[in-house]
């Protein structure tokens, strides 16, 4: 009988690897508790791309088309993007709608308590019906920031508070906006019915705050000095109170056990400049399965599995910290503020992209997804790619890459020719070659 998988969280994360386990025949329950406050995100189209591949069929549904986005940064002004804004309680309720589409067993409640016995995962759920008893035999962990750390080290970034108030104005375009300041960064997002929503990301360790009661005003003093923030405020008014909440990066150092993993923001959770919340998510979630099966059905691979399933994440986790430093780094005008002296040379010097030449590149071992196992195969390593390539469109590279090292005197492009038996070696080699492999 397959093992009972028990998910905590309902989000992309824990739902893109309840979905992926569901296909693979295990019972998977999932125990959702409701987002405690109202929030629009804005994402890509690869992220839509990211979520129909997921299965999230009913979430795409509620995502609005694109609109246009501002960023001023470092005293310019860019119009060139745009981005499909998300009311995240609609989406999040799809979600899981597709969830039980599925054939996942939903539980709608908060967690009260959570305990291990006798090889078993028990949590008791605080649902509007009553208490009610869930258990797994594996426990995915993908409650977000909000999950037990369990002892567990992390990595942390400079600590970091953003604060969302809520605005209503009339009805009108759907749009967003990001600009830069003193103290920090602000995002603003209106959709059609003419709810707003604007934040500040600010430092949480040097910035002053009123208290709780004088926090709205003191918003809106923030937001009545940005340029972008005019179009959201004029002709409406704040709404509700201020929510805050702590967005510092932190990574887990352990993310995958014998019978546990973390996925998502409680595995990794990323600035939120990066404005890639949810395709972390999912990048951190998809390949999941394939390491909880290996745990499952192949404890003889565990090590393997935990390897692949950390290394992955840690990865993305520096990739996204990268990317934040590099966009800190470009904005210039207040050098000597604590928020972007902290965040500009965070978390390394390390470039996120190096110029590859043929001396770098090597061919080894490493943990891979073959057919819903982590197993070892031959693969081709890169400054870039520290974790290795493993194949491009179904297509093997480290024995293709070591044929055309072994016959220097002939052209990429012919030895490639002839190892797959047509014309596609031709298109190969002159990809490697743009890598830098050759």
């Amino acid at each position: 009988m397959p093992k009972q998988i028990l998910v905590l969280g309902g989000g992309p994360a824990g739902g893109a690897v309840a979905i992926g386990l569901r296909r693979m025949g295990y019972p998977v329950t999932l125990v959702s508790e409701p987002r405690p406050f109202d929030a629009v995100e804005g994402i890509s189209e690869r992220v839509l791309a990211g979520l129909k591949g997921a299965g999230f069929y009913k979430a795409l549904q509620t995502v609005a088309p694109a609109s246009p986005r501002q960023v001023t940064w470092n005293g310019q002004t860019s119009a060139a993007n745009t981005e499909h804004l998300i009311v995240r309680p609609v989406f999040d309720a799809a979600l899981l709608q597709d969830l039980i589409s599925h054939g996942i067993e939903l539980v709608r409640g908060r967690i009260r308590r959570q305990l291990s016995a006798d090889g078993r995962y028990v949590v008791e759920v605080e649902t509007s019906d009553g208490t009610v008893e869930c258990q797994g035999d594996f426990l995915v962990e993908a409650r977000g920031r909000a999950a037990p750390a369990s002892g567990i080290p992390r990595v942390q970034g400079s600590k970091t508070l953003s604060l969302l108030q809520y605005w209503q104005g009339p009805e009108g375009p759907a749009r967003s906006a990001v600009q830069s300041f003193t103290e920090g960064w602000a995002w603003m997002a209106q959709r059609a019915d003419g709810r707003r929503y604007l934040q500040l990301t600010l430092d949480a360790g040097s910035t002053e705050l009123p208290a709780k009661q004088a926090l709205g005003d003191w918003c809106r003093r923030h937001l009545e000095r940005l340029e972008q923030a005019h179009p959201f405020i004029e002709g409406a008014e704040p709404v509700g109170d201020v929510h805050a909440r702590i967005s510092t990066p932190v990574l887990c150092e352990r993310s995958a056990g014998d019978s546990w993993v973390r996925v998502g923001d409680a595995a990794m959770a990323v600035d939120p400049l990066s404005g890639n919340g949810i395709f972390q998510a999912l990048s951190s979630a998809l390949q999941a399965p394939a390491v909880v099966n290996t745990l499952l059905q192949s404890p003889e691979r565990g090590e393997l599995a935990r390897h692949f399933h950390e290394q992955r994440i840690e990865g993305l986790f520096y990739r996204f910290a990268r990317i934040g430093r590099d966009f800190y780094a470009q904005e210039s005008q207040w050098p000597d503020q604590a928020f972007w002296r902290k965040r500009r040379s965070w978390p390394d010097n390390q470039p996120l992209h190096t110029d590859v030449i043929p001396q770098q590149v090597s061919i080894d071992r490493r943990p891979v997804v073959r057919d819903g196992i982590i197993t070892e195969a031959e693969v081709v390593i890169t400054p870039d790619q520290p974790l290795g390539i493993w194949h491009l469109n179904g297509i093997e590279l480290a024995p293709l890459l070591r044929r055309v090292r072994a016959q220097p005197e002939r052209s990429a492009g012919d030895v490639l020719n002839d190892a797959l038996g047509d014309s596609r070696g031709t298109q190969l080699a002159l990809w490697m070659s743009q890598q830098g492999w050759l």
